[in-house]
C-alpha cells in the first residue's frame, strides 16, 4: 500500500524515530510503512492521521490503492 507519511514526515520536520516515539510504535515500523512493505493497521493509520491533522483516507492514499487493487484483482 502506497502512503503518505514519509512527505507528511518530512513536511513536519521529524524524524523517523519522532514519528514512532508519536504513534507508539518502533521506528522499523515506520521505515517498512514508508518503503510499502507493511500496511498499518486501523488504529496504527488513524494514529498517524491525528498525528499530521489529516484523515486515514488521505494518508494512507485509499482511492488511488483501491484503483491499483481493483485493477491487479481484476475488478475494473
Amino acid at each position: 500500500m502506497k502512503t503518505k507519511i514519509r512527505e507528511y514526515r518530512n513536511q513536519a520536520g521529524m524524524t523517523q524515530q519522532e514519528l514512532a516515539d508519536a504513534v507508539h510504535v518502533s521506528s522499523r515500523t515506520i521505515i517498512s510503512i514508508e518503503k510499502g512493505q507493511y500496511n498499518p493497521s486501523l488504529m496504527l493509520a488513524y494514529r498517524l492521521a491525528r498525528a499530521f491533522a489529516t484523515t486515514v483516507e488521505d494518508i494512507c492514499q485509499l482511492e488511488a490503492n483501491k484503483r491499483l487493487d481493483d485493477e491487479e484483482n481484476g475488478y475494473a
